[in-house]
């Protein structure tokens, strides 16, 4: 079975993991400028992304659920967002944050059969296009009846005669073209705005050399490069690329965590539903990979200090809950997980039992037996967290 992402190997000191973030070759850094004007095509896209009359309830926009201020992911604990025609309908997974997503790729299986790419948790969408066409007409969402509904609402919008000025007086009158436009207008803005990649944290700063990062900052960056403690930097890179450019903190693989389940998601209210994630995706072109059920994108951490619900299934609403999750699912298993009518623990109890086995239990720190000490300690978790909060946009010394 192909490994669903990869891992450096090696031990990392504090001072070598200050070495590693910031080395690198010297190109662009990545710094994204807010005073370049957007395209006329982008600007659009920006009307629409706030344009909450584009839903069935008139009151639901793409911004609705990737606030800017909260690093382009919902700006409160919700599990899943409400939608529908009176917003009364809750979707079955956290909205992503869609920051820091113009580099990445349509979904692929790369050379070492590691799948990659793709947007959305499942990877089901192609381009940053593809991705945003799909909620304006999801019902659990802005729940639009067809793309022609939603073009008719656009006609009637105060930037309709501007859409006829970029795509063409007609436009208007061809609804399937008019959805397409759409969509790249979406996809220009969030390609062209600067606040969807600033690289403005302090972090960023401290690869520029302008910034320095605190002893526990320090410590936490250590922890977080450390394959035998927190092995973070194997699924989110913290080291600048090789032609300067500032890392993502994703790697755009997939991993298998097995979460416990949250009964704050209406839909596991019914004991026979599961999020089977890539295995399970539209389209059912992975419906014969039963190793991949389970298994979910692994997602940037910029701005992760920013959100209040983490996960595809929102289960952890605090970063101290959810690396604790990390390092003590396994020594630990009780403190996340129902007890069986016979006592015993039901562990992974999100997937069904047939894939259970999918879950990652061989890499650092999810190698441990019960008993076993922690990858970390609660200190050092701590520590973990100050760092993490130096990958928030806006720093200011």
């Amino acid at each position: 079975m192909p490994r669903l992402h990869r891992r450096i190997v090696g031990t990392v000191s504090l001072a070598a993991a200050a070495l590693l973030a910031a080395c690198g070759g010297g190109g662009s850094d990545d710094a994204a400028t807010s005073s370049t004007p957007l395209s006329a095509q982008a600007a659009l896209g920006e009307k629409i992304f706030k344009d909450a009359s584009l839903s069935a309830s008139g009151r639901q926009s793409c911004a609705s659920c990737h606030v800017g201020d909260a690093g382009h992911a919902p700006d409160n604990a919700l599990a899943a967002q409400f939608g529908g025609a009176d917003l009364g309908l809750q979707g079955v997974r956290l909205a992503p944050a869609i920051g820091y997503l113009s580099s990445n790729t349509a979904f692929h299986f790369d050379g070492e059969g590691t799948p990659t790419g793709g947007f959305f948790w499942d990877g089901r969408s192609a381009s940053l296009a593809a991705q945003a066409g799909e909620p304006f007409l999801n019902p659990l969402e802005m729940a639009m009846p067809s793309k022609a509904a939603v073009v008719a609402r656009l006609a009637q919008a105060s930037y309709a005669a501007d859409f006829k000025r970029v795509f063409g007086d007609d436009i208007l009158t061809r609804p399937d073209d008019a959805y397409e436009r759409l969509k790249l207008a979406l996809q220009a803005y969030q390609k062209e705005d600067a606040d969807f990649r600033p690289f403005s944290s302090k972090y960023d700063e401290f690869l520029r050399g302008k910034a320095t990062l605190n002893t526990q900052e320090l410590r936490g960056l250590a922890l977080f490069n450390d394959p035998l403690k927190g092995n973070c930097a194997g699924c989110h890179p913290s080291a600048k690329g090789s032609d300067g450019s500032h890392p993502l903190f994703t790697d755009f693989t997939y991993d298998n965590l097995g979460l416990p389940r949250n009964a704050e998601l209406q839909a596991n209210a019914d004991p026979a539903y599961f999020d089977l994630g890539l295995c399970a995706r539209a389209g059912g072109d992975l419906a014969t990979r039963t190793d991949l059920c389970g298994a979910f994108k692994v997602p940037s951490l910029r701005n992760v200090a920013l959100r209040k619900a983490l996960f595809h299934n929102g289960v952890f609403k605090t970063l101290k809950d959810a690396l604790t999750f990390y390092v003590q699912r396994d020594t630990n298993p009780e403190k996340f997980y129902p007890r069986k009518s016979d006592g015993s623990i039901d562990k992974f109890n999100d997937l069904p039992a047939a894939y259970k086995a999918n879950v990652n239990t061989t890499e650092v720190p999810y190698n441990r037996l019960p008993g076993d000490a922690p990858a970390l300690s609660d200190a050092e978790i701590d520590d973990l967290i100050a760092f993490l909060a130096t990958l928030t946009d806006g720093w200011q010394p």
